[in-house]
């Protein structure tokens, strides 16, 4: 049987893309898709993402713990704690069975399971990173991980700075002037060439107070003929927004439950959206200034450390969720708009950005693995 480097992580994209973009930096350097699997989450998005393809994929058990001792919080997080036990059994038997020649962890609750059989089995561990602050699953085995590549940080014994992966249409976006003029034009319904384009992107499901407050500004920027908003609701909340707007008038304002990014960060001028780390690489690797309304209660403010890491280097302003109104939004997205401020912080954000991640965490999975 074929020792693995195994990929493990997910439950949600922020974990997935980068899981998959590391394994197509390592197919690139010559390994075979026999040669890779992933271990994943069955009640996450990795079926969907990460399955049907060349490379094996296994699902474990599992879900997030809640952070509230509410009643149903109770009953929720001691059916994970049962569900993390039976993943960690499957992970024991599976890794002792695989002898995975490395272990690549990118962090959520999938990861706890397989990379602590790593470390149980003494299979050489790569933690990999993606936020400023490390998840608890990565504190607690950052000990004995053979390396931690970090996407923000100082190098360090042990410890590599290598960025966060992201995929490959979107590091091959023409962000030109040009390239996003064409961008525009190729769109089904194409943005007039003179517009600047804000685009508000808060996840998959979206952020209810981000969005409410989008909506308000919509209304201000009722007038505005040189402007497209661009506004991805997320599933959740796309009717109540949809129920919300007025006629935009002379504002160019979409409204779209969730789409592909690629399509809209190809013609945003400035982005307003929350600060995971895997917006935040994608925001640095395309050069792109945003405005950023870090999640709040994210565990260990992780957004708020990513927010304010971009904001330091000039590349964003932060907004508080608590303080996100449209007379906020107006005042931050009219600042990053104006020159010289816009180029600034486009150059800001660009000498950030890590489009080789990938490939550096790859090139350290293969000197840790072993053969």
């Amino acid at each position: 049987m074929t020792r693995p480097v195994v990929l493990t992580g997910g439950g949600t994209g922020g974990h997935i893309f980068p899981m998959r973009a590391i394994a197509e930096a390592l197919l690139d350097g010559g390994l075979a898709p026999a040669e890779l699997r992933y271990v994943g989450s069955r009640r996450g998005q990795e079926a969907t993402l990460l399955g049907g393809g060349p490379i094996a994929l296994t699902l474990l058990p599992g879900r997030g713990i809640k952070r509230s001792m509410r009643p149903r919080a109770v009953v929720d997080n001691l059916a994970a704690l049962a569900a993390l036990a039976a993943a960690m059994s499957r992970a024991l038997y599976d890794v002792g069975r695989w002898r995975p020649r490395a272990v690549v962890s990118v962090g959520g609750y999938a990861a706890a399971a397989v990379a602590s059989a790593a470390v149980l089995w003494r299979r050489p561990l790569v933690l990999v990173d993606l936020d400023a602050v490390p998840s608890a699953t990565h504190r607690l085995l950052a000990r004995f991980a053979t390396v931690r590549c970090v996407a923000l940080g100082s190098p360090a014994p042990g410890v590599e700075v290598t960025g966060a992966p992201v995929r490959d249409d979107l590091r091959r976006l023409d962000r030109s002037p040009e390239g996003r003029q064409r961008a525009k034009a190729q769109l089904a319904e194409a943005i007039d060439p003179a517009r600047r384009v804000v685009v508000v992107m808060t996840g998959s499901l979206g952020a209810a107070r981000v969005n409410r407050a989008v909506v308000e500004l919509a209304r201000r920027w009722r007038d505005r003929d040189d402007l497209c908003l661009v506004h991805v609701t997320g599933r959740r909340d796309f009717q109540m927004v949809c129920d919300a707007r007025l006629e935009a008038g002379a504002l160019d304002y979409r409204v779209i439950d969730f789409a592909d990014m690629t399509t809209w960060w190809a013609v945003a001028d400035v982005a307003v959206c929350r600060a995971g780390a895997m917006t935040v690489a994608e925001l640095t690797v395309l050069g792109l200034p945003a405005v950023l309304v870090p999640l709040p209660g994210a565990p260990g403010d992780h957004q708020g450390h990513n927010a304010r890491s971009l904001a330091a280097a000039g590349a964003a302003v932060v907004v508080d969720d608590g303080d996100c109104d449209a007379e906020v939004l107006d005042d931050r997205v009219s600042t990053l708009l104006a020159e010289p401020r816009w180029s600034e912080a486009s150059a800001a954000s660009a000498r950030l950005g890590k489009p080789d991640a990938a490939r550096a965490i790859a090139e350290v999975v293969e000197r840790a693995a072993v053969s």
